[in-house]
């Protein structure tokens, strides 16, 4: 029997799932383990938009819609995005995409092409560079500042004829850092200067505290040269929707609905109504999550500080990002194996050194971790 693909077997699986799975398993055999390390919402999913996604499969809205979205959707994504994020948009500048990670995917089938470079700064989400690999480009890495999590112009060394990208996430993915106007406003000049692509992750942006969120296509003429992600996980606690969003120019949405077209044809249908109930109706319920998160981030970093850690700006997501130095790998294992906390190691996010923790827990388990963890440091 022939090979299998060699871009695909190159991959690795996906650290924070992998950890996951090790954490359930321990469960199963009766152990108490404190699960910190996956990036999902520990609240439900309001009611308003649970309902209004049954009302929409009880009346029949079952088969199949327009690939880019139904045009409910499409408007209030194209109207939330203008009010909020303060760039025009129309609803031909948008894709409803099965998550915020399909719509990374879309965009860099649908932009890169074979040998073409992505800049990704680190530490950096997990799936960035899968994504850039199966769409036939290559992953170069940057370091942010390690005390500020800010991007600096060193940068510009990594630029080459063949970048075509740079990939931004602010709040990020598993710092917390946000993204302050200086570095925007770099990122914005290197974009024009060396005519890139900026791919912009947001799927954090309405959990801050104390910061400003500020879209890179809202600089200058950014939005022409700018894919703006979001989705509908992490504000409205609708992981399991796989309800995500893209903004961009209509060319680039038109080759990323091919993508889309030939490979999953559409989100589902009913899941859609319920996205348009998170982005219409009442709101507070995004700001009671952020309330607790913003609770639970100053106990979480005074704690981990008062044991003399390291903590990278937690200004935004629901993560502590820690430095424990030495063999972050084998120091997760010991978390997790003798102190029942899972959390996900640095290296997975290529910073080694560092833990990710979420603080996508009750202030109960919160507590209890942060005991397990300061008899093991």
């Amino acid at each position: 029997m022939r090979g299998l693909s060699e871009r695909i077997t190159g991959i690795v699986p996906s650290a924070t799932l992998e950890i996951s799975e090790r954490a359930r398993q321990m469960q199963r055999q009766g152990l108490d383990v404190i699960s910190l390390s996956i990036g999902e919402p520990d609240f439900d999913t309001p009611a308003h938009i649970k309902e209004a996604c049954v009302q929409a499969l009880m009346r029949g809205e079952t088969h199949y819609a327009p690939s880019n979205g139904i045009p409910e959707l499409l408007s209030a994504i194209a109207e939330k995005t203008t009010r909020e994020n303060r760039f025009p948009c129309t609803p031909g500048q948008v894709i409803v995409t099965c998550g915020a990670k399909d719509a990374i995917y879309d965009a860099m089938a649908a932009v890169l092409n074979p040998g073409d470079e992505v800049i990704v700064p680190d530490p950096s989400w997990v799936s960035y560079e899968p994504c850039i690999l199966m769409a036939g480009g290559r992953a170069v890495h940057h370091s942010l500042d390690q005390n500020t999590f800010q991007l600096t112009d060193t940068v510009i060394e990594k630029i080459s004829q063949k970048t075509k990208m740079l990939v931004v996430n602010s709040p990020s993915n598993p710092s917390g850092a946000v993204l302050d106007r200086n570095s925007l406003n770099l990122i914005a000049d290197l974009c024009r200067d060396y005519d890139l692509f900026l791919l912009s992750d947001e799927i954090y942006e309405k959990l801050i505290y104390g910061k400003e969120h500020i879209s890179p296509a809202s600089i200058g003429d950014m939005a022409e040269r700018t894919i703006t992600v979001n989705g509908f996980s992490k504000a409205y606690a609708m992981t399991g929707w796989r309800l995500g969003w893209a903004v961009a120019a209509p060319g680039i949405i038109a080759q990323m609905s091919k993508v889309q077209q030939h490979s999953v044809s559409h989100p589902t249908t009913f899941a859609m109504y319920g996205g348009v109930a998170a982005l219409t109706g009442d709101q507070s319920c995004v700001e009671t999550m952020r309330t607790e998160f913003h609770r639970r981030r100053d106990y979480l970093v005074q704690e981990l500080q008062l044991m003399d850690l390291e903590v990278a700006p937690a200004d935004g997501a629901f993560y502590a990002y820690v430095r424990t130095g030495g063999d972050d790998i084998g120091t997760a294992r010991t978390w997790l194996e003798r102190g029942h906390v899972a959390v996900t190691p640095g290296s997975a996010f290529n910073t080694p050194g560092w833990q990710r923790i979420s603080y996508a827990a009750s202030m109960d388990r919160l507590r209890e971790a942060v005991l397990r963890i300061r008899r093991l440091t």
